[in-house]
């Protein structure tokens, strides 16, 4: 690559960079305004504990089943 085309390729990463940080930050606006304490930090958290909470849900639906 050329230096004119590595200069081109490195204003696109950095405008992507730009635009999903803004994403981010409008995110994390969006949870503390639902709720979130921390944002996307907590609700993050919260989805990870729905997922394992399905998990075991479902593991023990498919344990009784088999008997």
């Amino acid at each position: 690559m050329t230096e004119k085309q590595l200069l081109r390729r490195i204003a696109k990463l950095e405008s992507m960079n730009d635009q999903l940080a803004a994403e981010l930050h409008y995110l994390d606006k969006l949870a503390r305004s639902l709720g979130f304490a921390d944002g996307l930090k907590t609700l993050k958290a919260a989805a990870l504990e729905m997922l394992e909470a399905d998990e075991k849900k479902g593991a023990k639906d498919d344990s009784k089943s088999v008997e």
